[in-house]
């Protein structure tokens, strides 16, 4: 049984704890994606530079780095702010919030690169002929741009899936009770470390392993009807 002298309910816990951050954080990446994606593609000289200089700081430095800096220096950061907007009351950020941001602008980084090259793959023709046809932006966008992209992008957003549901560990270093920290914390109490740290290795290849499953179930269902050359 899952037991672990009494800790066994605890990890599933924090098992669950680190889906959700980890689905929560795919959410922002993947807005923040698109974004940055059609900013980069944008004749906007503004929103290039804007983008560009987004994935350049966020890929230049530690993911470990960063939450810190938004946990602990956003912390100090927003009660200095506050005053100064009459709330003079001490306000302590959600670790389960910061730890989302966190994760989800870092990652919204790598997207921005997944679905810039996934929309350049799509051919400029098929895109100039529905807006030939009559099609609105919007309806070019949904209906001709983003099946394609989603088929191109798919490898590239399985892999940024995977290394953030890794990251996700970082969220302990900032009180979040994830399933690192509650084995740290079963670890520190019976002396049993290995136990709980492999027990957690084998809860992360658990998640990496399902997920590895339906992603390539997605990349076949998008590639149905193509021809491979």
């Amino acid at each position: 049984m899952f037991s672990l002298h009494g800790y066994g309910p605890s990890i599933l816990e924090g098992t669950f704890l680190t889906i959700a951050v980890a689905l929560s954080s795919l959410l922002i990446s993947m807005i923040l994606g698109i974004i940055g994606a059609l900013a980069k593609l944008s004749r906007s000289k503004i929103l290039q530079i804007g983008a560009k200089t987004y994935t350049t700081i966020i890929r230049g430095i530690p993911d470990l780095v960063l939450m810190l800096l938004v946990f602990f220096g956003g912390q100090v950061f927003i009660n200095e702010v506050a005053p100064l907007v009459g709330y003079d009351e001490y306000i302590d950020i959600n670790p389960f919030i910061a730890g989302v941001c966190t994760i989800g602008f870092i990652f919204g980084a790598y997207m921005t690169e997944t679905f810039r090259g996934g929309i350049l793959a799509v051919p400029a023709g098929q895109l100039e002929a529905g807006r030939a046809y009559g099609m609105k932006p919007f309806q070019v966008f949904t209906r001709i741009l983003m099946p394609q992209m989603v088929r191109h992008a798919i490898p590239g957003f399985g892999n940024n899936w995977l290394v953030m549901i890794k990251t996700t560990a970082l969220v302990s270093i900032i009180g979040l009770d994830d399933m690192v920290r509650k084995a740290a914390l079963a670890a520190g109490a019976t002396r049993m470390p290995f136990t709980f740290y492999a027990v957690v290795a084998i809860l992360f290849l658990v998640i990496t392993s399902i997920s590895v499953y339906i992603l390539n179930r997605l990349e076949s269902r998008y590639s149905a009807g193509v021809v491979k050359a």
